[in-house]
């Protein structure tokens, strides 16, 4: 899978914002905007980690869709490869990690992918 260096805007450095990164990424919003957001819904930084059901919720309320890949017991199905995941833009959660991959190339601050050998547990994908 191709990488693309993309730290959606953030103006810090070796920060634990994949989330709020990558949804600025996704999203093509500010980050300070994100990050903003998530302070509201936090009681903690955004960038010392965001709890999986917050990610879940801001997500879904602003129109995307959770779309599992793997269950508990089942293995891995799905890595982090261009030809296993859909096109367009979409936001994978990884073992600790979440990132975007547009149209089959990663955004993020460094490559995740593990040469393609990364599980991917779900992504998010806008509703049409």
């Amino acid at each position: 899978m191709k990488f693309k260096y993309n730290n959606g805007g953030s103006k810090f450095k070796n920060r634990n914002d994949c989330v709020v990164r990558a949804i600025s990424i996704a999203t093509n919003q500010d980050y300070i905007k994100i990050l903003n957001e998530f302070k509201l819904l936090m009681d903690k930084p955004p960038y010392k980690g965001v709890p999986k059901k917050i990610t879940k919720k801001y997500l879904k309320d602003i129109g995307w869709k959770w779309q599992p890949t793997m269950s508990i017991g089942s293995g891995c199905k799905v890595h982090l490869k261009e030809n296993e995941l859909p096109g367009g833009i979409i936001i994978c959660k990884l073992s600790k990690h979440i990132t975007t991959i547009i149209d089959g190339v990663i955004n993020d601050t460094y490559d995740p992918s593990r040469d393609g050998n990364r599980c991917v547990y779900g992504y998010w994908i806008k509703y049409k």
